[in-house]
């Protein structure tokens, strides 16, 4: 797969520049969404947790702190980085306990944006409110009027105005998870985009829901995507409606009407009988003339036509069961992940080679799929239910093959792409992070069921 070559960095390229952050996760209330002041888990007493904005070669130092009532962690979605800063409890280290703190560290070898959040009880805490945006610019970013970000939630309340204090509920874990009535865009439910005529901006979406599946319509506004999932394009395509699923990120080019004002709704249309408002567009008055520029959407996208044609090394079946701690059990292959219960079988004692060691009195089920750097995989997922599964891979990029037998040419890479029901879907990747890395089903209910599973990648001999 020789046209892989010069897709995205294999190597950080630090510059040496250290950006420093403190983040606190912790019990705090915000300005009420419905009824009384809402009491959340935040990360900086905020929700959206504060967005980290670096350039392209700075190193990240975070010090995490814990001041939660359980055990965390914080896991760069997207981003790749060493596997030991990844964020997954007793994979790539300890879970950090209550009143206890962490320091992750690492330079990010893309530019993009990518978002954080725990990896444990991540039903729940992320429901309550813990998660925050990582964005890393170009060294030279293109000059739009605007750099934006939308980051999406839903909220499931009860009758005070609070969030629903039970997780992993036998309703939510027989649909697609957990879907709430309030919507949120950047934590609050009154959006507003003021642009001018002729505007050229920058926007950035991000679905931090545990399931809700978004999907924006944006009227007349000009719309084109430029990155998926942190990476640019091949080259810019129209918006034409994208699922984004929880885990995905979309960024987009956006021109606002040159002679016209007036205002319009963005509208979420993934599920046409029930539409949802997610934001006011307002346009007045005319723009600066703002610089022309080419779109930054313009990176080597593999087509890997010839990827069909390769074998599958390995096809993972997505399906449920009855039993497990929730009365319902989401599978890989007919197993089910149990998240630190004991039940664990042995672990997989060449896994300290990559990092990938269980760490002190946890043991890690084997890995379902051992990857060697640098070489081609077709990997298969075949959903065997009717339910909706965005699959997402730690540590690595993918390109979408084909669904259902038909092929695609996606001219981006992802990190979590959406099956359907019933759907077969085939990726192509080359794994180059070593490690032993995380793959789930991001609904997190299923992924807190048992939909989640390890890949190893192997570093070359």
């Amino acid at each position: 797969m020789r046209e892989f070559t010069g897709a995205y960095p294999t190597e950080a390229h630090p510059t040496g520049q250290v950006r420093t952050f403190e983040i606190v996760a912790a019990e705090s209330e915000l300005p009420p969404l419905e009824g009384d002041r809402l009491r959340v888990w935040a990360y900086n007493s905020q929700v959206p947790g504060p967005t980290l904005r670096v350039r392209l070669g700075d190193t990240v130092h975070v010090h995490f702190v814990n001041h939660l009532p359980q055990p965390t962690t914080i896991h760069w979605h997207g981003v790749r980085l060493p596997n030991a800063m990844d964020g997954v409890p007793n994979l790539t280290q300890p879970p950090v306990m209550p009143g206890e703190s962490f320091d992750y560290q690492f330079t990010p070898k893309d530019a993009g944006t990518f978002w954080f959040h725990p990896h444990v009880r991540s039903s729940e805490q992320v429901e309550r409110g813990l998660y925050g945006v990582l964005i890393v610019e170009d060294p030279q970013p293109p000059p739009y009027a605007q750099d934006l970000l939308w980051v999406l939630d839903d909220w499931l309340l009860d009758e005070h105005g609070q969030i629903f204090p039970e997780f992993n509920t036998r309703h939510d874990l027989a649909h697609d998870g957990r879907w709430g009535r309030v919507i949120t865009v950047n934590g609050h439910t009154a959006e507003r985009l003021a642009l001018r005529a002729g505007e050229r901006v920058r926007l950035r979406i991000v679905d931090t829901a545990n399931g809700r599946v978004f999907k924006p319509d944006f009227g007349a506004l000009e719309v084109q995507i430029i990155a998926v999932d942190g990476l640019y394009l091949r080259q810019p395509i129209p918006y034409r409606g994208f699922e984004i699923a929880p885990g995905n990120r979309l960024d987009l080019d956006i021109t606002a009407p040159s002679a016209s004002s007036g205002t319009f709704v963005v509208t979420d249309r993934f599920y046409p009988p029930m539409p949802h408002a997610l934001a006011t567009v307002v346009i007045d008055g005319m723009s600066p003339p703002t610089p022309a520029f080419p779109s930054p959407a313009r990176a080597h996208v593999p087509v890997w036509s010839e990827g069909l044609a390769v074998p599958v090394t390995k096809q993972f079946r997505l399906n449920a069961r009855q039993g497990g701690p929730y009365g319902i059990e989401w599978t890989i292959n007919d197993q089910a992940f149990r998240h630190d219960d004991g039940t664990h079988p042995a672990p997989d004692h060449d896994a300290d080679v990559d990092r990938g060691d269980a760490h002190a009195g946890h043991a890690m089920p084997p890995p379902a799929l051992t990857m060697r750097q640098g070489t081609f995989q077709r990997l298969q997922f075949v959903n065997e239910s009717y339910r909706l599964h965005p699959i997402h891979l730690h540590g690595m990029f993918f390109r979408l093959l084909a669904r259902n037998g038909v092929p695609v040419d996606e001219p981006f890479f992802r990190d979590t792409v959406l099956v359907h029901s019933r759907e077969t879907i085939d990726i192509g990747l080359i794994p180059e992070d070593v490690g032993l890395w995380m793959m789930h089903c991001h609904i997190l209910e299923h992924a807190e069921a048992g939909m989640m599973t390890t890949l190893r990648v192997q570093g070359t001999i």
